[in-house]
């Protein structure tokens, strides 16, 4: 239904699902040229199951900006599962053969799951920061450089975020790296917030203050009484 059953769209949607998310590389991993590859990106966020993500350059004062390509999002989650681990190996699971299926998941679970949390933590500033409306929402890239989490609220603060869903407890390095990004991206920030899976050192928690704020899974037990 999604896909009209042609197979261009469940390369491209899969090439979505399970990399990093710029048509360029779907339309290459579908060997398709990019009119027709943005056409079909056309139908697919006319129809709602994809939704455009631009770079927050405009929070950036770099003099020599270019513009970089944006990148796509799924409108749920489930279709991106969907497109990432059972579409592309669907006979085989319909067949009652899930080895492959474990296989696949492993092999892209932590790219995977690290947009996810990212989401999680997208959500849980939108939240947080309803009194303070928020003006600008989102992820800032380059063709050198990644931030998980930007946002400016109305009231002209900046928030720059790093997002790690790992099974060790963050180090100060990580808010060291995030700082040298928004340098280079010259992005003055007024406050760094950092979210992790499994906590943080006990080096990096005696930083916390007006200009750094710690998160955990725990903080988004908060959504779910929204």
């Amino acid at each position: 239904m999604l896909t009209h059953g042609e197979a261009e769209y469940n390369t491209i949607l899969t090439g979505l699902a399970q990399g990093d998310r710029r048509t360029n590389s779907a339309f290459k991993r579908a060997k398709i040229n990019f009119d027709d590859g943005i056409e079909m990106i056309d139908e697919l966020c006319k129809f709602k199951v994809l939704k455009l993500e631009k770079s927050l350059q405009a929070l950036s004062n770099l003099t020599d900006q270019y513009t970089v390509s944006e990148k796509l999002l799924f409108t749920t989650p489930f279709s991106r599962f969907w497109f990432a681990f059972v579409s592309p190996i669907f006979k085989g699971i319909k067949d009652g053969n899930y080895e492959e299926f474990h296989k696949l998941y492993e092999n892209k679970r932590v790219e995977f799951t690290d947009l996810v949390f990212e989401q999680l933590a997208h959500e849980y500033m939108k939240f947080n920061l309803e009194a303070d409306q928020i003006k600008n929402i989102g992820r800032y890239w380059d063709d050198d450089l990644d931030i998980d989490l930007l946002v400016k609220t109305k009231s002209g603060k900046v928030i720059a975020g790093s997002c790690k869903y790992t099974n060790s407890k963050i180090k100060k390095t990580e808010l060291t790296r995030l700082k040298e990004k928004c340098e280079a991206a010259k992005i003055d920030v007024d406050l760094f917030v950092l979210f992790s899976k499994k906590g943080y050192t006990t080096e990096l928690k005696s930083l916390k203050g007006d200009t750094l704020k710690l998160f955990t899974v725990k903080s988004f037990s908060q959504l779910l009484s929204s």
